[in-house]
């Protein structure tokens, strides 16, 4: 895999998987620290968007081990794990965000399926500003399943639907959780739906219908968090 952008070639350097070789830009030196070993070439802008096949390199790209996805049973290990569930959110940008959100927060993982949703790539190692590389992220044949061993795991699992009665602040989230958000448009798929316990929605004033996933995600997990803080 070759990772582009400052962000996420700095925070490769730092994560799980190795790098194996860097390009900077002939003008710049791509603003990374790179440690003694990792062969550097020099390229033009022009090369380096032929590389990666993006313009958004800001001058830097780094060769690395394939992204390794973590055990999803693994996720829920600790008594009060959080853990993100995104049901067939196939926009990169999306999955990035959502990565990013739940690696600030804290999050002991994130949870795709393996068919009908994006895979960590470039786009979104870059998306989520290299949030990747410190967050567990797994892979599951489906997710309505893992839902269901979850809970017999200890968890409870929410999803988000906006238009659930039920707020968001109703459920007490101590203890093993796990949130679900769908894609944007259909939101959770209805078998997906059922294996939650409970369906939540955010507050809404305006007159917009929903919120981009990584917002919602983003209001979600931070809700829960202050919660968690104010038991």
């Amino acid at each position: 895999m070759i990772v582009y952008g400052r962000n996420p070639v700095r925070e490769a350097l730092r994560g799980r998987r190795a790098v194996l070789q860097g390009w900077v830009s002939s003008r710049a030196d791509g603003g990374v620290d790179w440690p003694h070993g990792i062969e550097v070439t020099r390229a033009g802008d022009d090369e380096l968007s032929e590389l990666v096949g993006s313009p958004d390199h800001q001058g830097v790209c780094a060769r690395t081990e394939p992204y390794p996805y973590a055990d999803a049973g693994a996720l829920l290990a600790e008594d009060d794990a959080l853990v993100v569930a995104l049901d067939q959110v196939q926009d990169p940008q999306n999955l990035g965000a959502v990565a990013r959100v739940a690696e600030s927060a804290g999050a002991a993982g994130l949870v795709v399926p393996e068919r009908r949703s994006a895979d960590v790539t470039p786009a979104v190692c870059r998306a989520s500003a290299g949030a990747v590389e410190h967050l567990a992220v797994a892979r599951v044949r489906n997710l309505a399943d893992w839902l269901v061993e979850a809970k017999e795991a200890g968890a409870w699992a929410y999803g988000a639907a906006a238009d659930s009665a039920e707020l968001y602040t109703a459920p007490d989230y101590r203890g093993r959780v796990v949130v679900v958000l769908g894609s944007e448009g259909r939101g959770l798929r209805p078998r997906v739906a059922d294996a939650c316990d409970l369906l939540v929605s955010l507050p809404r004033r305006g007159r917009v219908d929903s919120l981009n996933v990584a917002t919602a995600a983003a209001a979600l997990v931070y809700g829960i968090l202050q919660m968690r803080d104010a038991t």
